[in-house]
């Protein structure tokens, strides 16, 4: 793992932030304490959601099976990596359905070989099986570049408040800035954000719904800023719940 320590320490000597448009920093505080790093030999990286002490939800895409996974704890001197005991990929996933954006089953579960650091907090899994509504609020949360092509310009948690927009369907949901309505380049997620979550709030209450999947840019061209793709997880919940059992980390039904 030593080309993905190099990227750690890279991405620390040039902080930016997660979420392109200019997303505001959240710290390790509110959701930004829900959030960890995944690293990849490969050199690539991505965000994850704890749901458990030693459990974190992620996206099938950020665990290609070619490659070595570790999980990034920051706090000391220096980041530690973290070993992975075990990665489940739900088995519909299909890479056609992602690159296509239209919607696959992009949720992955990561074990880990000892717990999460106490600063780390599992984050509540959502409930409601309401279908999505154009214009519902949303708030995604990652790790991130803000400059595309540039992998230096992430490494902070940051979110971005985004809006339903298209035809929201329960494997698909697609995102943008309320602000610019994917007219132009805004707020939306970018590279290392994959995997990261999509918060809903109620009652003041924030709920885990969504997975970042994919992105583009405005007017649907390449890039960031345009269209964020979630993978809505009410669909997926049953699986999650059942394979975080067989992993040892139960969580509520």
């Amino acid at each position: 793992m030593t080309r993905a320590l190099a990227f750690i320490l890279a991405l620390l000597v040039h902080p930016a932030a997660a979420m392109v448009g200019d997303a505001p920093a959240i710290g390790t505080n509110g959701l930004g304490r829900h959030v960890v790093m995944i690293v990849g030999s490969n050199g690539t990286f991505c965000t994850g959601t704890a749901l458990a002490r030693d459990l974190v939800l992620t996206a099938v895409h950020c665990l290609p099976r070619r490659a070595d996974y570790k999980l990034v704890e920051f706090g000391g001197a220096e980041p530690r990596l973290k070993h992975i005991s075990a990665v489940e990929r739900h088995p519909a996933f299909t890479a056609r359905g992602m690159t296509t954006h239209r919607g696959t089953a992009d949720v992955a579960l990561v074990k880990l070989a000892e717990p999460l650091p106490a600063s780390i907090r599992p984050a509540p899994l959502g409930r409601s099986d309401e279908p999505v509504k154009v214009g519902d609020a949303f708030t995604a949360v990652g790790f991130g570049i803000t400059r595309p092509g540039d992998p230096r310009s992430g490494g902070t948690i940051r979110s971005a408040k985004l809006v339903a927009t298209g035809k929201p369907d329960r494997m698909d949901v697609r995102l943008t800035d309320p602000a610019t309505h994917n007219t132009r380049a805004g707020r939306g997620a970018c590279t290392g954000d994959s995997g990261g979550p999509v918060f809903a709030e109620s009652a003041g209450q924030f709920a885990l719904v969504g997975v970042i999947s994919w992105t583009t840019g405005a007017k649907y061209t390449s890039g960031c800023g345009g269209i964020t793709g979630m993978t809505p997880l009410a669909r997926y919940r049953g699986w999650i719940v059942e394979t975080a059992r067989k992993l040892g980390s139960p969580l509520a039904p």
